[in-house]
């Protein structure tokens, strides 16, 4: 009988612990009980057992009468709980839930916990995971002999993989953090060492403690490195730690750092906040970089440079790179955003101020031109009706991770330059440096921005920006001229070609004729006219008098160009008498680089929207011959893989004369460049060798291929020659593979010896990038498979990808439907993330989209829903292309004479 009672109540106790736990479960954020205030965290790593324990005291402040403490917690086995109060009364929870899926931990106490303070202790240990993210292990090479040593990626929601906390951004506290290493091993964190004692072969670790930070911020290093340092002028140490033996490697990206902390301490008028900052080359790390405070960590291949063996767009990545982390101690560490839901304000920021002081470091480089290559990859995302808006709502921790995409950072970057560019940059600056002052070791949402920048400026901005921020899209301005009358009207702008109910309040700036006849007003409404009589005709001329006397120079030289400078974040599209005005001008080199980029860039997007044929496309094109900037180029090229990639469905029978016409575009571009670099010539021609002969290579072109493959077999001979600079090889290393085939296969083995005795990561990563480049469907798998393998590091994997041409596109489905279990569980988000956005976009058929849907139904996983959707809203907007270009009346006789055209 007494059993009985008893197992009754053990029943019931069971089933009301379930029914408290669960008012818990599938909550977006904490419950708020408690708030903590600080942590002094201990950890102790065993890396030779890859294991770790540790203790963390957190104080906090108990909100209101409680009988649970919720927190989160993952992966990690927790041994002992205590929580004291002021009064030190001591206490037990009764029991102690970890929640896996919704990665949390629950305290249950039998007493009720008042309002106050008190301090909550907790035992913990876990594994050192090999997912990149935690706390987790990455190997190096010591004497020829493979180690182990221990790092940390927090951001978005994994210090709970290392430790139980508070994990959200809002939950700042300090942090007071001792580790136990290995005696011969370096740690670092986010502050200065106080002390260090030795026991024996453990190293005890202490640092100090931390102003107020957000838990995504906390970071640990444990490894060996060499390091090199510089003091700013306000007394900042600045460190960069190196594999052993490569400090040279290290110096620019101190440089550029020790650059970037005074541009932004002047330009936000407040000193950076810590008493260190050190810049760490980790050698497998999932992201390109990330900014915890005080202790950015890189990638290798972001971080070092080398004169020599390094092309100039590494150069210039890292020196954004840097910049862009730099900025983040300000735009994120010391002001934070509330919730992630406002995770712009972060990365757009840092986006877009990376791009100021590159530009102030290196103003030859035209920087902000090439910041329309961001703005247009905003653009293309936020075209898809699976776009979301800047300000997203994230309903799940691991839908954290789908929006650090091109919305958040580029989308982000380029409403902030249009913004800027609205205000004027006096009125910006100052509006940011009180943003900074007011809320600094503070939390802020979009709003408090607005409010700032209103305050400043005296222009109400909530309204005029809430449509930017809160909602998604952008529209396409469409512009019809009649007797000096401009008609303007705004829709949304989608690349399904179908029509959205937006409205903006958009910032028009507009040229006529001549970049010294501007204008510039605020289109608030569906449509608006704006007279142009001005600007048309000398003030003391009417205009019938001009229209009689200069009708043919008028004509001749009376050009529209809306969206001056590519400034504002929207699409123009011309009735055909202004674009022809606009084709013009290009020919006869009247517009600056940005505009010839914007013309080209909206044309391509409304055609794939099928609002112009593909002919108008090629016909705009042709008029691009002769360039020679960088950036139009960039463009030019890249809309001749986007066309040639929906020709090969669409138009296959003239598939050769398009690349053909394609080559031609690109020979006078390539004859003056040339292959050898030339001392002293500009970054920016260094930048176009690179992508031209890419492109050509690419395309086929024969000359280019027997030329590449002659330079590399040089390589092969000489590692120092001279006849295959930084900036050619990934041309060379793409005409190789383009050349291999199943019966010869001496290029593609001789690019894997290459890959397996290079001594750079740099030189690794590029040929990583090549592989996958060759049409051969046997060594495409070859190649797939060899990514999974002990030979590329996890890290590395997804460079293989980034290559794959529509020709291999079935065979790199089909292997990706059969390892899809594997690369979910040993990469996770990291590899299936480009998985997605690299192979399935390549179809272009509805009845694939549906295979592929009908795939991943039973795979749904938060971490990749959204850019899924995307990819299978690209299928079928590339399917909807694909029949509208066969409906093309002449298309293909047009392409057919497309190579005997001369612009």
């Amino acid at each position: 009988m007494n059993r009985e009672i008893r197992g009754g109540g053990l029943f019931r106790r069971k089933m009301e612990l379930k029914q408290s736990v669960e008012q818990f479960k599938g909550q977006t954020r904490l419950p708020k009980l408690a708030i903590p205030t600080s942590y002094d965290l201990y950890l102790k790593l065993d890396l030779t057992a890859c294991t770790f324990s540790g203790t963390v005291q957190v104080n906090l402040n108990i909100l209101e009468h409680t009988k649970y403490l919720v927190l989160n917690a993952l992966e990690l086995d927790v041994h002992k709980v205590w929580f004291t109060k002021s009064n030190f009364e001591t206490y037990q929870p009764c029991d102690v839930v970890l929640d896996g899926d919704d990665e949390i931990l629950v305290l249950v106490f039998d007493e009720i916990l008042s309002p106050g303070d008190g301090v909550l202790g907790i035992d913990f240990s876990g594994a050192l995971n090999q997912q990149l993210k935690g706390l987790y292990r990455c190997t190096y090479v010591d004497g020829g002999v493979k180690k182990n040593m221990a790092v940390t990626q927090f951001q978005a929601v994994d210090a709970r993989r290392c430790f139980p906390c508070w994990d959200e951004p809002a939950l700042k506290a300090t942090f007071k953090i001792t580790i136990d290493v290995p005696s011969e091993l370096t740690a670092l964190s986010n502050m200065p060492i106080t002390d260090e004692k030795l026991n024996e072969n453990i190293k005890t670790v202490y640092f100090e403690e931390s102003p107020i930070m957000s838990t995504y911020l906390v970071a640990v290093v444990v490894g060996v490195f060499d390091h090199i340092e510089e003091t700013t002028a306000d007394g900042t140490k600045v460190r960069v730690y190196c594999p052993v033996g490569k400090c040279d490697n290290g110096k620019f990206a101190l440089d550029v750092a020790v650059k970037a902390l005074d541009i932004f301490t002047r330009y936000f008028s407040t000193p950076y906040p810590l008493p260190k900052l050190d810049m760490v080359a980790v050698p497998e790390f999932s992201d390109a970089a990330m900014e915890n405070y005080g202790l950015i960590t890189y990638r290798e291949n972001v971080l070092l440079y080398d004169d020599l063996l390094s092309p100039a767009d590494r150069k210039q990545f890292l020196t954004i790179t840097v910049s862009h982390e730099v900025a983040h101690q300000w735009f994120g560490n010391l002001v934070t955003m509330e919730w992630w839901s406002h995770l712009w304000l972060n990365e757009g920021f840092a986006t877009w101020v990376s791009y100021m002081a590159t530009d102030i470091m290196f103003p030859e480089w035209k920087i902000w031109t090439q910041f329309l290559l961001k703005t247009n990859d905003g653009l293309r995302m936020d075209a898809l009706e699976q776009s979301h808006p800047i300000e997203v709502e994230v309903h799940h921790a691991r839908s954290i991770e789908e929006i650090f995409d091109s919305i958040s950072y580029k989308k982000g970057s380029a409403v902030i330059r249009m913004l800027q560019g609205y205000l004027g940059d006096g009125t910006f600056q100052k509006s940011l440096s009180s943003y900074i002052k007011r809320y600094a070791g503070k939390n802020a949402k979009t709003d408090d921005l607005w409010g700032v920048l209103s305050e400043n400026s005296g222009v109400e901005l909530n309204s005029m920006m809430d449509a930017w921020s809160k909602k998604k899209g952008f529209p396409v301005i469409s512009v019809k001229y009649k007797d000096n009358i401009l008609e303007f009207e705004q829709s949304q702008f989608l690349s399904s070609g179908l029509g959205g109910d937006g409205l903006w309040i958009v910032p028009i700036t507009l040229s006529i004729g001549s970049y010294n006849k501007c204008k510039t007003f605020l289109l608030e409404t569906k449509s608006g006219k704006v007279d142009i009589s001005e600007l048309v005709h000398s003030p003391h001329e009417n205009s019938s008098s001009v229209n009689e006397k200069n009708k043919e120079k008028c004509d001749d030289h009376f050009w529209v160009k809306v969206n001056t400078e590519q400034s504002g974040f929207y699409r123009v599209n011309y009735e055909a008498k202004l674009a022809a005005r606009l084709k013009k001008a290009i020919e006869r080199n009247c517009l600056s680089a940005p505009d010839k980029f914007g013309i080209l860039d909206d044309t391509y997007a409304l055609c794939e929207a099928c609002k112009q044929p593909l002919s108008s496309l090629l016909s705009l094109m042709d008029v691009y011959r002769k360039e020679l900037d960088f950036i139009v180029l960039s463009k030019l090229i890249n809309v001749c893989y986007k066309v040639m990639e929906i020709a090969s469905d669409a138009i296959p029978a003239v598939v050769n004369e398009l690349k053909q016409f394609f080559i031609d575009l690109l020979l006078f571009s390539a004859e003056k460049s040339g292959w050898q670099s030339i001392s002293g010539e500009s970054h920016l021609n260094e930048l176009l060798r690179g992508e031209v002969f890419l492109a050509l290579a690419t395309f086929g072109h024969n000359k280019t291929h027997k030329e590449a493959i002659q330079r590399f077999q040089s390589l092969l001979n000489d590692r120092n020659t001279h006849l295959l600079s930084a900036d050619t090889r990934k041309a060379a290393y793409i005409a190789v593979m383009l050349n291999a085939s199943t019966t010869d296969k001496n290029g593609f083995e001789s690019l894997l010896k290459l890959y397996r005795e290079a001594d750079t990561v740099q030189e690794k990563e590029l040929v990583l990038r090549c592989l996958a480049s060759c049409p051969d469907p046997k060594i495409l798998l070859e190649v797939l498979n060899f990514m999974l393998s002990d030979e590329v590091r996890d890290q590395d994997s997804i460079y293989v990808l980034f290559m794959i041409s529509s020709e291999g596109r079935e065979v790199a489905w089909r292997w990706l439907k059969e390892n899809w279990d594997l690369i979910f569980a040993k990469y996770g988000a990291m590899l299936t993330y480009y998985c997605i956005t690299k192979i399935l976009p390549l179809f272009c058929s509805n009845e694939k989209a549906d295979e592929i849907e009908a795939f991943f139904a039973s795979r749904m996983h938060p971490s990749f829903t959204m850019i899924l959707k995307q990819s299978i809203e690209q299928i079928r907007l590339k399917a909807r292309w694909v029949a509208n270009i066969r409906r093309e009346q002449s298309l293909e006789d047009l392409v057919k004479q497309l190579p005997f055209m001369k612009c």
